[in-house]
């Protein structure tokens, strides 16, 4: 039997994906003279990764043991709402890397930044290159010896970000910077992953494959974990663009924070809560000191990543990413609700 899985349409259809960007943001009457110092230095000591003469791409379907032969130990680990575990190594300001590890073996990665091997890609590559060395369809099949799936492609997702076959079991998602008509990151995964994540609308027979449920802890984790990723890829394209890189707030992350769980709670999607107020009401409310101030918010994107890839190819989202006067940052996660607070603070 055949079925057509769909998803509420919620506000705005971008890249196969419910989302609503709107930029957006508040300031005091009069801002302080005192202009706040802001150290272009991160905290990571920029060490250089050792990335494989075969790239990136021939981690995938390897021992994790490979990874740390490798790329030595992640910086850290955090956990996915799709089964593996996020290896993180984030000790370049030029680039960005993610291997999603399950039962001892990489499943999936994710990869951003300047001097990374990603063959047969290469990130920063023209678009119009890629397309030239990569035939890009309007739709994906994916099978295994029961079910078989037809991901099928919206026109902006051909244009920003589709996904190819490139090995027996490793699919690779390219995102687009529209922008720049670049190559902006990869998304690489097996069969398996790539259905659990759904990115995009799908036909399939057989049965659906869907991650394990998750608690209300395990979601708690992977909302912290999240929250760090977007921090993490916001500071790495800021550093591409030469801007000063942001430092983390705990206050305003927690407003962030409120915001994402009041639109899942209440079933929103808005810059303004009816409870709450604008952003200028909710950050003035969790006692945020701030000049100026600017908000991004996503909903149902398949991971932190994602969400800041579809923010990048959003002009108005894209000018708060960039914008050379915020200092301060703080993310909020719920489940699939995803907040970004700028902030310039007071001196």
């Amino acid at each position: 039997m055949k079925t057509v899985l769909k998803t509420l349409l919620i506000l705005l259809i971008i890249s196969g994906t419910y989302v609503l960007f709107i930029q957006y943001g508040s300031s005091p009457e009069k801002e302080n003279s005192n202009e706040p110092k802001v150290s272009n230095e991160e905290t990571s000591s920029d060490k250089p990764i050792n990335i494989p003469k075969k790239g990136l791409m021939s981690f995938m379907g390897k021992s994790s043991n490979e990874v740390l032969k490798q790329l030595g130990e992640p910086d850290r680990i955090d956990p996915s709402a799709y089964d593996y575990d996020w290896w993180i190594y984030n000790q370049s300001k030029k680039h960005y890397i993610q291997v999603g590890v399950k039962d001892s073996k990489v499943v999936t990665l994710f990869a951003t930044g300047d001097g990374l091997n990603v063959e047969p890609f290469k990130i920063g590559q023209a678009t119009s290159e890629v397309f030239k060395k990569t035939q890009i369809a309007p739709y994906i099949h994916v099978e295994d010896e029961q079910n078989s799936y037809r991901f099928e492609f919206s026109e902006d997702d051909m244009n920003t970000r589709p996904t190819v076959k490139v090995d027996d079991d490793v699919y690779v998602q390219l995102y687009m910077d529209k922008f720049e008509s670049t190559l902006s990151s990869i998304r690489a995964f097996n069969a398996d992953t790539f259905v659990k994540q759904k990115p995009y609308e799908v036909v399939y027979r057989g049965q659906l494959i869907e991650p394990e449920a998750i608690s209300g802890e395990k979601w708690k984790e992977i909302e912290a974990s999240s929250q760090k990723q977007i921090f993490d890829m916001t500071n790495i394209i800021r550093h591409k663009y030469k801007l000063p890189i942001l430092n983390w707030d705990d206050e305003t992350s927690e407003v962030a924070f409120m915001h994402s769980e009041d639109m899942k709670e209440n079933h929103y999607f808005s810059h303004e809560s009816k409870k709450y107020g604008t952003l200028k009401d909710r950050l003035e409310r969790g006692e945020v000191a701030f000049q100026l101030a600017g908000e991004n918010i996503a909903y149902n994107y398949v991971d932190g990543p994602a969400a800041v890839e579809g923010w990048l190819n959003s002009e108005g989202h894209r000018k708060a990413l960039l914008n050379k006067d915020y200092t301060h940052l703080g993310v909020g996660v719920k489940e699939k609700y995803y907040t970004q607070n700028f902030i310039k603070k007071t001196s």
